[in-house]
């Protein structure tokens, strides 16, 4: 992915496999990239706090962040009292109301944002000017996004008057799309600012339709982990706090 799309930092989306495997994987990714990768890993917030510190001390020197080791404002900041690596969250912060909780307790170094939760692209550039205020960095999540929601976040990011780290992406993860001409490009790990009036994308309703017909036919209408997990591992349970 990284010769084909460009990108220059590497995310591991955690909490799959026990700390221990998952700790490892982040020194290879650091063998196999070198010292100049910035490297990221995201636990879902599945660790316990003394697990988060125990391995986030490990990662000290490793991580260029490491997102949502430990679940809730008043966890994460315990973990990042103790850890010296910059903590992120798109899960213990995720909206304007969890601000005064978030500086109080000091949960986090940086707010992962998503322009549909913190709602719309106006309320994005109030969210960075309160990060400025309160010394949060600022930077996105990214879900399972097609071409009308990846344009905005281009948008988005190309507006922010400060973005010091590489945005989150799923996008090479989806072979379809709805938007007129296909699949946005990514070249050095960027994709460009579309140039055409509103978002830059034009919607391609038969796309839609093909993919409205494969929603109606697959007969899942709400995201349910548990049930996609247990058609590889039988036996699988949600936890909230697994380690």
């Amino acid at each position: 992915m990284c010769a084909e799309y460009g990108f220059q930092s590497i995310k591991l989306k955690g909490g799959v496999f026990e700390p221990r495997a998952e700790v490892d994987a982040m020194f290879a990714l650091r063998e196999a990239f070198g010292p100049d990768m910035p490297l990221r890993i995201d636990p879902n917030a599945i660790w316990k706090v003394e697990t988060a510190i125990e391995y986030g001390r490990e990662m000290e020197g490793l991580l260029e962040y490491l997102e949502d080791p430990a679940r809730g404002q008043e966890n994460m900041a315990k973990v990042r009292k103790a850890v010296k690596i910059p903590l992120a969250t798109n899960m213990c912060t995720t909206s304007f109301e969890d601000i005064p909780g978030s500086v109080s307790l000091g949960s986090e170094d940086i707010i992962l944002s998503d322009h549909h939760f913190w709602g719309g692209l106006r309320a994005s550039m109030e969210l960075s000017r309160i990060c400025e205020v309160f010394g949060r960095g600022l930077s996105m999540h990214s879900n399972s996004h097609l071409g009308i929601s990846l344009a905005a976040m281009v948008h988005l990011g190309a507006a922010l008057p400060q973005l010091p780290y590489a945005l989150d992406t799923h996008y090479p993860w989806q072979s379809d799309e709805v938007i007129v001409g296909g699949r946005l490009k990514f070249e050095d790990g960027s994709v460009a600012v579309p140039r055409e009036p509103g978002l830059g994308v034009e919607l391609d309703r038969q796309a839609l339709a093909r993919l409205h017909q494969n929603y109606l036919g697959c007969g899942i209408t709400s995201r349910d982990d548990q049930v996609e997990m247990q058609k590889v591992d039988p036996g699988w349970k949600f936890q909230a706090v697994r380690w």
